[in-house]
């Protein structure tokens, strides 16, 4: 970005969003489309985390990950959502400096949390197979707390370092960002100062954390394939391969996106497709991962009739007393 007149970002105090799309014959469907995905989202993931916490029979290392998957989606989903939806009713898009940062470092602490966690689950699933006589001995409380407490203290710790090394630099007077939120890329392309360093971090970053996530997962499944197969019972085998198969597309579908996002070259880059990329994952993904994996699960949907009847029967006393 040419600096030839250059400004103090204090003056403008906002950024302008260049939303979704331009047609604004599309601007309806979309926000209706947006609306449903961050909703059924919202409610999905919620649902999921509340009912993994008092569900007796869901506190299993499992569904203690599967809360804090929920937990991520909802925190990355949230970060953005609300903000684009409200982006819909207006005609010029902004969004304000200090919130453009806020919103860039939760996004990136959530999304990043959710790399590592998606490994910890593949760890876990090896475990419970290849293991299982020392799962809960091996899957102890205290490890899986270890095994969520990492990412999310990573993921802060490298946040932070991209959004000092972004808002500390200087920008140019153009204030435009080229995408329907405040993300790194776009917003790097506004600065004057030299970005091949920040550029560097980033693709660095983003490399280690799809290929080092990718390798526990791709080392967990092929432990796994292995002991699948020794197995005698045929109905066992297809137990874990249904057990492993939600999870493993939805490990496919996160990090393909990020992957396609974040680490291919810049020449290669469309802004464009990776608006459309990005409302794939920031919308779809979290709204379809409570259902994958959750909804298929036989334990998920009696402890969700068992808490729906329990609280049903809470309100007929209440109204029984009232009457």
């Amino acid at each position: 970005m040419a600096c030839t007149e250059k400004h103090n970002l204090t003056i403008w105090k906002e950024f302008i969003l260049m939303g979704i799309t331009g047609p604004p014959e599309l601007q309806a469907p979309l926000l209706g489309l947006s609306l449903t995905f961050y909703l059924v989202s919202v409610v999905g993931n919620l649902s999921l985390i509340i009912l993994t916490k008092i569900a007796s029979r869901l506190q299993t290392p499992m569904y203690f990950f599967l809360r804090h998957l929920a937990l991520t989606d909802l925190g990355y989903s949230t970060a953005v959502g609300p903000k684009m939806l409200a982006n819909f009713a207006v005609d010029q898009p902004t969004i304000s400096y200090t919130w453009c940062a806020t919103q860039l470092t939760f996004f990136s602490i959530f999304i990043t949390s959710e790399i590592f966690i998606l490994s910890a689950m593949a760890y876990d699933r090896y475990v419970a197979i290849c293991n299982p006589l020392l799962y809960t001995v091996i899957m102890s409380h205290r490890l899986c707390q270890l095994l969520v407490a990492i990412p999310y203290l990573y993921s802060i710790l490298l946040s932070l370092l991209t959004i000092i090394k972004i808002f500390l630099s200087s920008f140019s007077g153009y204030n435009v960002i080229r995408h329907f939120y405040c993300d790194s890329l776009p917003l790097i392309d506004l600065l004057c100062s030299d970005t091949h360093e920040i550029r560097l971090i980033i693709l660095i970053f983003s490399a280690f954390n799809l290929v080092s996530s990718l390798l526990i997962v791709l080392v967990s499944y092929m432990l796994i394939l292995v002991a699948v197969l020794r197995m005698n019972s045929a109905e066992g085998r297809h137990k874990a391969f249904s057990t492993c198969g939600s999870h493993l597309t939805v490990i496919v579908v996160f990090s393909g996106t990020l992957f396609f996002m974040y680490v291919q070259p810049k020449s290669s880059h469309s802004f464009d497709t990776d608006k459309i990329a990005s409302l794939f994952y920031t919308l779809v993904i979290p709204m379809l991962n409570p259902m994958i994996y959750s909804l298929r699960k036989n334990e998920v949907k009696n402890a969700l009739y068992r808490t729906c009847r329990m609280f049903a029967n809470v309100l007929l006393k209440i109204h029984c007393r009232a009457h």
